[in-house]
């Protein structure tokens, strides 16, 4: 029986997410050894699993600093049991409050969020001024990807010396994501995120001669957590590390990272010669990719994505006359992040037997604040 075949298949509904605890233990001992075995280097994003239990492994190890992209994620985080946290978001309109709300109820706990301009800083200030608490913030530095972030140039410094004088506003340190680096070939990936990152240095040299603050400085993700593990003083944020997936396994070559999600599907139908279907349509597997790059199965060979909606999907297929309705097919979601939020909870499967359910609490937009 291969590592993922559960023995107890028959009694698990379809379409659903399995999760393995023993290959997430495997994947967080890999980006500890990644960071020569101190956790107080790692600040992993929880973006990917959205689970407590996940959270608290982590935090069984040693690790302390976490980043999330929501207010339900955050909240997740910190009644796991985290004492800081960062919101990788810049927070606008009612999260602002939620935030503050947050920080109330977990006041020995450091939270912080992200900011790339000075309206949205101010609202901030303004908004901890009513609690008559600074709020912590990081400026969120584009350093190529255009996604977010105030760009990383002459005004960079100005922009910090701006935030440092508002009201009401403690500045922490600098949050680089260089997202952007996904080329295969290893070498090539790390100096380009090497080459990004140069001028981050000398902003940090400047800010701290001027201001008298060693800014932190969080960087990297999960593709470029080769390169981020390989600079001093720099926090390593990691995310899809501890579910890896199949699209990072292909861009990502030489990390040692074992895919612990999986999805579990059946076959509903064989309308045609040649073809058949699955009950993982669009409500169980991440579909923003192209129609042949959402799901890598394991235990099929030889098929082609041909359809996808809802609640289907369909496959041409070599083996036909092999193929029962009704058969189990596992696989690896290509984008595990959306695959999992798709889902309320998981299968917990430990030797082969899905044993208990994890809920993924931090798939709402809200859990209580």
């Amino acid at each position: 029986m291969n590592w993922y075949q559960l023995q107890n298949e028959a009694e698990i509904d379809s379409p659903n997410l399995l999760i393995y605890p023993d290959r997430i233990q495997h994947n967080i001992n890999c980006m500890l050894e990644k960071v020569g075995g101190d956790p107080k280097r790692l600040c992993p994003h929880v973006k990917t699993h959205k689970m407590k239990e996940v959270v608290q492994m982590q935090l069984a190890v040693g690790i302390e600093r976490f980043k999330c992209a929501t207010i339900a994620e955050l909240e997740m985080t910190l009644s796991a049991g985290a004492k800081e946290v960062l919101v990788a978001y810049q927070l606008v309109g009612p999260n602002i409050q939620r935030l503050v709300k947050l920080t109330q109820q977990f006041p020995e706990t450091t939270i912080a969020s992200l900011v790339d301009n000075l309206e949205s800083a101010t609202q901030l200030g303004a908004a901890f001024e009513a609690i008559n608490r600074p709020a912590n913030i990081y400026l969120d530095v584009d350093n190529g990807m255009h996604r977010s972030g105030f760009p990383l140039n002459e005004d960079t410094f100005l922009m910090v010396q701006s935030l440092h004088a508002i009201p009401f506003l403690n500045f922490k340190g600098l949050h680089v994501y260089d997202g952007q680096f996904r080329s295969a070939i290893v070498k090539e990936r790390i100096d380009k995120s090497h080459q990004a990152f140069q001028p981050v240095y000398a902003l940090c040299q400047q800010i701290e001669g001027a201001l008298g603050i060693l800014p932190i400085v969080i960087s990297g993700g999960s593709p470029s957590f080769s390169a981020a593990a390989e600079r001093e003083n720099v926090y390593c944020s990691p995310g899809t590390t501890l579910f890896w997936d199949y699209g990072y396994s292909q861009i990502v070559p030489e990390t040692p990272y074992q895919w612990a999600a999986l999805l579990m599907t059946r076959v509903i139908s064989k309308p045609t010669d040649g073809i058949i279907t699955l009950d993982l349509g669009h409500k169980a597997v991440g579909s923003e990719n192209p129609l042949s790059k959402r799901i890598h199965f394991l235990n099929l060979e030889n098929y082609e994505a041909i359809g996808h909606s809802e609640e289907h999907l369909v496959l041409r297929v070599k083996d036909w006359d092999k193929i029962r309705v009704g058969d189990v097919f596992y696989g690896v979601p290509y984008h595990v992040c959306p695959s999992v939020a798709l889902h309320e909870e998981a299968q917990v499967v430990r030797n082969k037997v899905a044993e208990e359910t994890w809920s993924v609490v931090a798939r709402k937009r809200k859990i209580s604040v």
